[in-house]
């Protein structure tokens, strides 16, 4: 049996292994060792495998994930978003669909200290739904706008998703980070334009709010200043190079924290659970790293990635062409496993092929984060819809009913990325001349 056969094998071992429950870090680590050890032999495996849990765990790169990941714990269980949809609701609540509005508003301003899609989600069922019920929302239409805003997580800097492919395509996550954020806005204004229209068509899905004064809108501005300075220091701090990712996140999390004391909204309770849940979130992914690390080099030497570029460079396609077939293989795959984890999977088969079609790597990474945001709302792996399910008790069938609408902006912005990559490209280019 040749060593593609065996690579073959192992991939297909692997999704029934995931199929079985397992966590999705030990499932690759698992078939990962198991499939070098039959490639090359034994010690050898052992060696990958000691080397590469070293590897992981002491990157010190790799500690943004749990820094910006505690500082989302920290902003959401102070209530940092609850004033952010308040000061949305202010504005806009008055307007057609405007608490609706208002969801994305304040999910685009939790985003600027939140790296995480399902604590935005959980974040929004617990805050605007309620919310929207109090003023007779339907439940289509206000499950399924939290559910998708929850999808801005991937997208929106600072991302998680976008520090994992930063990290595996070997770019730079300012630059990834800067390339996010008109997509992501671009996605909110879509968001906002479907509910208008929907409660335009159909005013009793979305009854007005009463209009607030201007007193009571400029009262909530200071709420949104600080939130949106958090972001800027972060941002700008690395696209200035005054401090690398990892010293961001630290940064990020410590102004979060004083932030959040000074207004006498974190206490040690919340403080304490914040850090236990952000560990917790962080082993998880350090681990599905790990595994990615031990599957990938399985990958590497049974030849699967070189014979897997060549094919599809040879394809008879244009390269547009091939580059949708790609995205398609990242949709079904994230269809059977965590999206995420597929990405971490698959990224370095097809990033060699994407660079021998001549695509720009910013481009690409950003394309893929979409096509990721489209996968955490659509069946059956929506990891944003089952947090909404589990927070409302709301049947999910009606929750996907609400994420439709909202699904084909998602698929207007990934169309978009292909007719106009500027979307992605520009910021960049302005900002790292």
């Amino acid at each position: 049996m040749n060593e593609i056969a065996i690579g073959m094998i192992g991939l297909a071992a692997l999704l029934a292994l995931f199929a079985t429950g397992i966590e999705i870090g030990f499932g690759m680590a698992t078939i990962g060792f198991i499939g070098f050890a039959v490639l090359r032999d034994i010690p050898s495996a052992m060696n990958l495998l000691g080397r590469d849990f070293y590897e992981v765990i002491t990157n010190y790169g790799y500690t943004v994930f749990p820094l910006f990941i505690l500082m989302g714990q920290i902003g959401f269980h102070a209530g940092i978003a609850g004033r952010l949809y308040n000061a949305a609701h202010k504005f806009v609540g008055h307007i057609p669909g405007g608490l609706a509005m208002a969801t994305v508003g304040g999910a685009v301003g939790f985003k600027a200290i939140c790296g995480s899609t399902a604590a935005t989600a959980a974040t929004f069922a617990s805050i605007a739904i309620p919310e929207m019920d109090r003023y007779g929302y339907s439940k289509t239409l206000s499950t399924g706008i939290v559910a998708t805003v929850g999808a801005l997580g991937c997208i929106i800097p600072p991302s998680v998703t976008i520090i994992v492919i930063g990290f595996l395509t070997e770019q730079s996550i300012g630059q990834l980070f800067l390339a996010g954020i008109i997509p992501g806005i671009t996605m909110a204004i879509f968001f906002i334009g479907v509910i208008y229209g929907w409660a335009k068509i159909d005013p009793s899905v979305a009854p007005r709010a009463a209009r607030a004064t201007w007193n009571e809108r400029v009262r909530t501005l200071p709420d949104l200043f600080w939130v949106l300075l958090v972001f800027f220091v972060v941002v700008g701090g690395i696209m200035e190079g005054y401090f690398t990712p990892t010293e961001a996140g630290a940064v990020g999390t410590f102004a979060v924290i004083v932030l959040t004391a000074a207004k006498r909204d974190l206490t040690f309770r919340k403080y304490g659970i914040a850090i236990t849940e952000a560990l917790r979130t962080a082993g998880m992914f350090l681990m599905i790293l790990v595994g990615s690390a031990i599957f990938g080099h399985f990958i590497a030497v049974s030849g699967i990635p070189q014979k897997a570029g060549d094919w599809i460079v040879s394809l008879p396609l244009n390269r547009y062409m091939i580059m949708i077939l790609i995205c398609f293989v990242y949709e079904l795959g994230g269809s059977f496993i965590d999206d995420l984890a597929f990405t971490i999977l698959a990224t370095p088969i097809f990033y060699p092929t994407v660079l021998k079609l001549g695509f720009n790597p910013l481009w690409f990474g950003i394309l893929i984060a979409v096509v990721i945001t489209i996968g955490v709302v659509i069946p059956p792996i929506a990891a944003c819809v089952f947090v909404v399910r589990n927070v409302t008790k709301v049947p999910i069938g009606q929750i996907y009913r609400g994420v439709t609408p909202f699904l084909l902006s998602l698929v207007l912005v990934w169309a978009l990325l292909f007719i106009f990559p500027g979307m992605a490209t520009w910021l960049p280019s302005v900002f790292y001349k």
